[in-house]
């Protein structure tokens, strides 16, 4: 039994005493203990030892002591598995030497064999569960489809993913054969890592927003849909798409656990949009963690008095920025915490 289960009974719904926390990216920059083993060891290598992803995982609930820790990881260890090579290049971030741009290109990308090729993670899993010893549950993820692709076609980041859309609109045969490829991968993905313990998956769809509504249904949503099919019967799935309140109302009637907000939509509009009945998290403006903490501590108040206790998970509206200074981390968890009802 998970000692402190808070975030599992808020994914069910049930009425708790007050919101879980945890935030997005938790386990990592904003940490000193976390930037010497960046000195060390290189960003792939952290995540493909599962020593260093278990201690990089736990910090955030040994230091900050949120409600859940998120396994240290990256979206982008799924196309490295279907064989298509990510670079992470210093000032640049991801770096993809040869984008996926034709229908040719798409037939060579390989479904894996995910044990064999991402068995790192599920080692990485044990050990952390091991680690966190039933303290906290454990939260696996993976990149939604669409997100996971418009890195393969562009080939690094990008303010608006032309490249990715040019494609999906030029060559859509070509387009929907890779998500596919991509959403096959990325459910065995996270088959396995239910198998391997963690206690509730998140999809994240980070560029879900670039798309328009009826474009998102296309090209995003659908895929995650499919993911969501396969997992809702074994674990609890956060779906979280930044800039994607236009599609709650859909997003709500998938069977998914709970979803995601982000800040640019009020606590008020999102319970309004995705229905009313289902979990939400979210949705602090990560920038706002600059605030002085008793800022912080006004804000998260009135957050969480904007969703309302049940069925709230709170959150930030997207990862913690790398220079946020530990001790507003800390407010901010401290601020959930220490939330009275009025």
């Amino acid at each position: 039994m998970i000692k402190n289960d808070l975030f599992l009974r808020a994914l069910k719904g049930e009425a708790v005493e007050r919101p879980p926390v945890w935030m997005m990216r938790q386990a990592g920059r904003y940490l000193p203990d976390f930037m010497k083993l960046k000195e060390k060891y290189d960003f792939f290598t952290r995540c493909r030892t599962p020593e260093l992803a278990t201690e990089i995982t736990v910090m955030p609930i040994e230091q900050v002591g949120t409600d859940a820790a998120i396994l240290f990881s990256d979206i982008l260890v799924v196309p490295q598995a279907m064989q298509i090579k990510v670079e992470m290049k210093p000032g640049v971030g991801p770096w993809l030497p040869n984008p996926i741009r034709s229908a040719k290109a798409v037939e060579n990308v390989v479904v894996p064999d995910v044990k064999e090729e991402l068995g790192y993670v599920m080692d990485a899993i044990k050990m952390t569960k091991k680690a966190l010893n039933n303290e906290v549950p454990l939260i696996g993820f993976a990149g939604s489809p669409w997100t996971i692709m418009c890195y393969a076609v562009q080939g690094q980041g990008s303010k608006n993913f032309d490249k990715a859309k040019q494609f999906c609109f030029q060559e859509p045969e070509a387009a929907h054969a890779l998500l596919q490829k991509i959403t096959d991968t990325t459910i065995v993905y996270l088959k396995e890592k239910v198998n391997a313990g963690v206690d509730a998956v998140q999809v994240f769809d980070s560029w879900g927003g670039m798309l328009s509504p009826v474009d998102y249904q296309e090209f995003s949503w659908q895929y995650i849909q499919q993911i969501i099919d396969a997992l809702k019967d074994q674990i609890p799935v956060i779906a979280f798409g930044k800039g994607c309140w236009f599609a709650l109302d859909t997003m709500g009637k998938s069977g998914a656990a709970a979803l995601g907000v982000d800040w640019t939509c009020s606590p008020q509009n999102a319970r309004k949009l995705s229905g009313g009945n289902i979990t939400l998290q979210g949705n602090f403006d990560p920038s706002r963690l600059f605030s002085p903490p008793r800022e912080i501590k006004k804000m998260v108040n009135e957050m969480i008095n904007g969703f309302g206790k049940d069925k709230y998970i709170a959150n930030l509206g997207h990862g913690i920025l790398p220079n946020i200074p530990v001790e507003n981390a800390q407010a901010f968890v401290d601020a959930v915490k220490e939330w009275q009802p009025e």
